[in-house]
């Protein structure tokens, strides 16, 4: 097996040939992977404080999600398995409504329909998520198809965890996208553990790469901790799906820092030492000292980066918890042109409940994986 693809050293230093990027384009792709750490902290301090009720960090995941999803052009489509929300905000999902969604508030075009940190956008070609493992794959592959026989020049990017490569949705759908030859890229962020089941109890192969010869596409591990490596794999096959070539597998090799949500306890499961080798690969780290090293960004501007972030995102959480909650009668609509007979009486008699015994208070148990 060969090594993870790499471009970056752990200090900063170029060790293999750098995707062609702008002094700019770096700095925006930094800043990218900077505001994930940013929402991450804010998100998971509301939930500890009972203001949201649910989160999926990516702190350590950053150079996965935003070094590959900075591949993509806006005609692609991106199907998330769980932590890609900060790749939608990249690529168009408003802050504000990121946030709503986390409270699931009125302003949530999810219309609370779904548990926070499951988000959607239709502007970004981001589809809302399903927390059921493994679905988004073979949903993901079908679009591919239609684009392919409609002739569009798309490719859809499919993201799932090591976790899923246990599921039935990742063998169907890997093999019919392997047979039709569609428009996909398939991203395995292989973050270490799924929930508590470590990558090395998963499979015995290898590599989670390996699975993609028996489908009949290209395989490849990425070191998941170096941003420039996950840009420059994530061309390579996004040309490759474009040129009509057929899918590719991407292993982007990294680590969960915290928890699989918020409601985990990893310490019950893994060994600290384990956790402190991988924060020494911090991704932000590594790409920070590159960057200084090539004068591209100056010592000490990831701190004001950060704070501007932090500001932003503060600012628009003030407005979001002020926000109303969402319309009770949102329970019944979207589903039929005028609310039917039978969904006006079961409205009607759920108001009925709510006025003698009071409407739903913000509870304090623990939330479920």
């Amino acid at each position: 097996m060969l090594p993870p693809a790499q471009v970056l050293e752990q200090d900063g230093r170029l060790v293999g040939t750098a995707p062609e990027l702008s002094d700019s384009e770096l700095r925006v792709l930094l800043r990218h992977m900077l505001r994930v750490r940013a929402l991450d902290d804010r998100m998971l301090k509301l939930q500890r404080a009972g203001r949201i009720g649910f989160v999926g960090t990516a702190k350590g995941l950053e150079a996965a999600i935003i070094g590959s999803a900075f591949a993509l052009e806006p005609r692609d489509w991106l199907w998330s398995g769980l932590r890609e929300g900060s790749a939608a905000v990249m690529r168009g999902l408003p802050l504000a409504e990121y946030i709503a969604q986390m409270y699931c508030n009125s302003n949530d075009t999810a219309k609370g329909r779904q548990m926070c940190n499951h988000f959607q956008h239709k502007a970004s070609h981001y589809p809302s998520w399903s927390s059921v493992i493994g679905t988004q794959v073979s949903h993901g592959v079908g679009a591919a198809l239609a684009a392919k026989q409609r002739g569009l020049d798309e490719v859809h990017a499919i993201y799932f965890g090591d976790g899923a490569t246990s599921s039935n949705g990742f063998h169907s759908g890997l093999n019919f996208a392997g047979v039709w030859k569609v428009p996909a890229v398939f991203v395995c962020i292989d973050n270490g553990w799924a929930i508590s089941v470590c990558s090395r109890e998963q499979t015995a192969a290898e590599s989670y790469a390996d699975k993609a010869l028996a489908y009949g596409m290209p395989g490849i591990e990425v070191d998941g901790n170096d941003a420039l490596a996950c840009v420059r794999e994530m061309r390579a096959a996004l040309a490759r799906a474009r040129g009509g070539e057929g899918p590719s597998l991407l292993v982007l090799k990294t680590y969960r820092m915290l928890g699989h949500s918020s409601s985990d306890d990893p310490t019950k499961y893994r060994d600290s030492a384990e956790v402190d080798a991988w924060a020494a690969r911090d991704p932000l780290d590594r790409l920070e000292r590159h960057l200084v090293a090539r004068k591209v960004i100056e010592a000490g501007e990831r701190a004001r980066v950060e704070a501007e972030l932090l500001a932003e995102i503060d600012r628009e959480i003030h407005v979001q918890e002020a926000s109303a909650p969402m319309a009770l009668k949102t329970l019944v609509e979207d589903v039929y042109a005028d609310v039917p007979r039978h969904l006006r009486l079961q409205y009607n008699r759920f108001i009925a409940v709510a006025e003698r015994l009071g409407h739903a208070q913000q509870g304090d148990g623990a939330f479920p994986l």
